[in-house]
């Protein structure tokens, strides 16, 4: 079992810390490419440093592309709410991802449970 860091943004590490959200999205690069089912993830807070959650990983989903994953993976898990998932898209991953990136490496949502 390893351990893994990963930063966040405030509203979503929130949302994990709170449990609204078990499912991380990134894309299936070298460094996600290590991760395995039972590894740790330390995230953290990319405007507090000291606020760390730790989770387990539960399940790693790779698909083909955001498009396939947003058609298969449950929304409401992967940090939307009622009131913004029914205008959720995959493009929305184009704020963090170029389309270069995303065409070069597969999408992943890691299923977590925090520890």
């Amino acid at each position: 079992m390893k351990t893994h860091f990963m930063n966040l943004f405030p509203s979503p590490f929130e949302e994990i810390r709170s449990g609204r959200k078990s499912i991380e999205l990134r894309l299936y690069d070298e460094k996600r490419q290590k991760i395995e089912e039972g590894d740790l993830i330390t995230f953290v807070n990319t405007e507090n440093e000291a606020q760390r959650i730790s989770a387990r990983v539960v399940a790693m989903h790779v698909f083909d592309s955001f498009k396939e994953l947003y058609e298969n993976l449950p929304l409401l898990k992967c940090g939307y709410t009622e009131e913004d998932v029914g205008t959720a898209s995959y493009k929305d991953m184009s704020a963090y991802y170029s389309e270069e990136k995303q065409k070069k490496y597969k999408a992943l949502g890691i299923e977590i449970e925090l520890v």
